[in-house]
This record gives structure tokens, sequence and C-alpha cells, in this order.
């Protein structure tokens, strides 16, 4: 097995298939289905400027793309010689250099997001219309936010009108979800066992070994101020007030929510959000979802984030289209004032020695999900304790950065950024953790990550030999040369 030293990660194994996973992640980046768009879920960016591009570049670009050429076909799905070439472009407007990757690799990754979207349909792999379009909303909504007007992304995305680039939007969305799920259904049921965990360690060259960045373990005493009741109270009744005028005199939800509700990630949406009973929204707020009616609206309830109404949009079978508002009670300026001021005091009496930190988390901490725990900090990606500085959230890195070993913070405000009641905290750095090639004790979580990966992309490997061979496939003549990594074309 060999080893692929990349600069800012500082461990991944190589092998063919890694090489394959990486232009996956490239080319992720693009979405590209049938033009040329590049936006994610997650993290929605425009590309760079045309403008800040060479236009002779750009036209010359251009000039080489084949709009009626077709560069191949996989089941259902055909694949224009413009699709490979937009891609490439849109890449390079990203800093990608072609160095990196060429056409033929983008063509092989174009034909297996194909492959498995075009299975995940035979498989009968649901996705929803609504679920789609809210997506696609998420996603115009933080470019327009991004590029400062919607004129502007349609230009830079060389778009007519918005509808058009809707439904761009929803092609590729629709094509990428699709192509996930089926990936997910391959490996979902793939574990791995403590012995392979070792065998696959022991099978890397000493010399070969991965090497892990410096690492942190942290950990936190969190305190919430409380809202008086009153202020409770004001909410609530607010929330039926707005319920009533919806049951009574039609008005209506969405506009409601738009108007009072503070979730930031609906509101703009008229509160909306699809949701299934594996969507991580708290178990308070499917609770409740789940035992409405079609059209029906629930009674104010409280979850961690604050107070919420829910309204029963549609229902399909296990899935829901339902609208919420969010209201938090105000908290006055006297138990903010009171929180921080216990953190100091926790803080000075874990100095003098009257208790330690763990004990102090235990005892004092607002926060159950670390409390119990010492105050440990979780890695979200992975649920370790430890945390690797070149992948830390930057927030968390800017509040630990200049803190000694066992040196406790200052309190530190932390608004929630899902629209939730701002907490304080302070932290402190329990462990740190030098570079250093892998240990198995030391680092078993992280190697059995590296194991359960390796083991899902030889299922993945595997399910796409087979239905390469079981699906009907057709690479033009001009791309039959292309050494692909994968049997794409059939003699």
């Amino acid at each position: 097995m060999k080893l692929l030293k990349i600069k800012n990660l500082k461990f991944t194994i190589k092998h063919p298939r890694f090489i394959s996973a990486a232009l996956l992640f490239m080319c992720s980046m693009t979405l590209m289905a049938q033009d040329n768009l590049a936006v994610q879920d997650s993290q929605v960016e425009p590309p760079q400027s045309m403008d800040s591009l060479a236009q002779s570049e750009v036209k010359q670009a251009f000039k080489r793309i084949k709009l009626d050429g077709i560069a191949a076909v996989v089941g259902d799905y055909v694949i224009l010689e413009s699709d490979i070439e937009k891609t490439l472009i849109d890449l390079k407007s990203q800093g990608v250099s072609d160095q990196d990757v060429n056409r033929c690799q983008l063509l092989g990754k174009l034909m297996e997001d194909r492959l498995f979207a075009h299975q995940a349909v035979q498989d009968s792999v649901l996705i929803s219309d609504d679920e789609i379009a809210a997506i696609g909303e998420r996603q115009l909504q933080q470019l327009v936010s991004q590029a400062g007007s919607l004129d502007r992304v349609l230009k830079v995305y060389k778009k007519e009108d918005e509808e058009s680039f809707r439904q761009e939007l929803y092609k590729i969305n629709k094509l990428r979800m699709l192509s996930e799920r089926m990936q997910t259904k391959v490996v979902e049921e793939i574990e791995i066992t403590p012995e392979e965990v070792r065998q696959f360690f022991n099978d890397i060259p000493k010399e070969e070994r991965p090497v892990f960045g410096a690492e942190l373990e942290i950990s936190q005493i969190v305190k919430t101020p409380k809202a008086p009741e009153e202020e409770k109270q004001k909410v609530i009744d607010k929330l039926k007030e707005l319920k009533a005028d919806v049951e009574d005199n039609n008005a209506s939800f969405s506009v409601k929510a738009i108007l009072y509700s503070q979730d930031p990630g609906s509101k703009s949406k008229g509160g909306f959000y699809p949701m299934t009973r594996e969507t991580p929204f708290v178990k308070e707020f499917k609770d409740v979802a789940f035992s409405l009616q079609e059209g029906e609206i629930s009674e104010p309830f409280e979850t961690p984030f604050g107070y919420h109404i829910i309204y029963i949009e549609k229902i399909r079978g296990q899935e829901l289209d339902l609208r919420h508002i969010l209201m938090v009670p105000e908290v006055p300026s006297s138990a903010v004032k009171e929180a921080i001021d216990e953190l100091k005091d926790i803080k000075n009496k874990i100095e003098e020695g009257a208790f330690t930190f763990a004990e102090a988390a235990l005892n004092f901490s607002d926060e159950k999900e670390t409390k119990f725990d010492g105050g440990v900090l979780r890695n979200p990606t992975n649920y370790d304790s430890r945390f690797e500085l070149t992948k830390m959230d930057p927030s968390l890195y800017k509040q630990v950065s200049n803190l000694n070993d066992n040196e406790i913070s200052s309190p530190i405000e932390e608004p929630d950024p899902r629209g939730g009641q701002t907490k304080y905290k302070i932290l402190k750095i329990s462990n740190r953790y030098d570079e250093h090639t892998a240990d198995f004790a030391r680092d078993y979580m992280k190697i059995q990550e590296l194991a359960k990966t390796e083991k899902q992309l030889k299922a993945i490997n595997a399910w796409r030999a087979t239905h390469i061979e079981d699906t009907y496939i057709s690479v033009s003549k001009s791309n039959r040369d292309c050494d692909f990594a994968n049997n794409w074309v059939k003699e």
C-alpha cells in the first residue's frame, strides 16, 4: 500500500480508488449536470466573477464546446461534450489546475454519477420534488446573499430568468441526490470489526503509516441565561394569537412566519421544512410534528431553541411538509450578567483548587451533552474527543488558539446560529497532542475510520463493476481512447 501525503491533511492512503474519490470530491464542488453551474447544499458560493478571468481564455474555452456532441450515454442519461468542457471551465474558475484533472477523468466522474442515479431510479430510491425544491431555494438564497442581487446571480451563471435557473438547480440537485443516496444504500450496512481495523493497520508498512496533525482536547462549562416566566408567557401568548389568526381568519401561516419567526434557517421560506423521522431535528420538535394531522396547527411547545408552533402542510407517508414559527423569550441583561458572574466565580474556584474542571462541569454546566463527561467536547465528525488543528471549526479555533495548557478562558459569548438562545462558556485545553505518526492504540478511532472507508470503497468498486456490465453504456469514438479507471468502454 502506498502513501499519498497531502499538505493540509497530513494523512490519506494512496490507491487508485482514492484518486477516484479525490476526483469525485473536486467534481462535486461543481455539481454539474447539463449546464454551467457550481453549487453545494451545505455551502453555496458563486464562482469567481467572470470579470476576474482572462476574457480571451474564457472565449477560447467556450469555442471548444461542441454543443451537439454526445460524449457518452449511461442508462437513460446523456452526457454532452459541452458538459465536460463546462465542468472543466468551472473548475478552472475555482482555481483547480489542469494538472489536477483532465477531461477524461471528468467524463469518468460524470458517468459514475449517472450510473448511480440511473440505478437509484431502477431501485425506486425516492426523493420528493419538495425536498429537491427546498434545497434549491436555500441555494438560491445563499447565492443572492453573496452576490448582492438576483440579477447578478443570473448574469454570473448566464441565465435569462429566475425560472430557468431554478429548473437547472432542480435538475442538478436531483441527479446529485439520486447518486448520493444510491451510494449510501450500497454502503449503509457495512460495519468494521476490531480485527479488521488491526489487519488494516498492520498491512501499512511502518515507513508509510499516516501522519496525524497536532490535536487538542477541549473541555467547556456552559451557562444559559434564563428568561423570566413572564417573558416566556409573552411568547406563548403571541404564538397562540398567531395560531388563532390563521385558524379563525384564514391568515397566511407563511406570512406570519416571515414576519415573526426567529429561525434563520426557515424564516425567509415562510417557516418551511421538509421532514422525515430521520431528519436531524430535536426529539421534542419531531414528536409534535408527527402527532399532527394534515392542515393542523400545534399548540405552542418548547424545545432547547425556544417556543414553536407547527403547521402541517402536507403528509406523504412518513414524510412531512411543514411550516413553523420559532420565538425566543427575551433574556434581560441582569440574567446575562448573572450567568457571566457565575462563570467567573467557577473559574476562580477551579484555579484556587476548590474543585476540578470536570467536577465543576458536572455540578454547574447547563450543557447536558458534555457535563456528564467532564465538559469534554466531542468532534461532530467522529465523536472523538480530539480536534485536529487543521480541521477545527474556525470559531472554536479562535476561542482556544491563545490558551495555554490547563489555562481557563474568560467567559465567552456564543450565539446560536440556529436561532436559539445565546450561551456563555469557559474553555480549557485538557490535552495537547503534537503531530505524530499513527499509533494503533492512541489513534484507534481515526484508523477505524480509515479502515471502514477502505471497506466501503471496495464495496462501491464492486457494485460499480457489476452495474457497468448490466447497464447500457455507450462512449463516443472520440472518447474511447481515454484511460478510464473503470471499464466504461465495452468490447
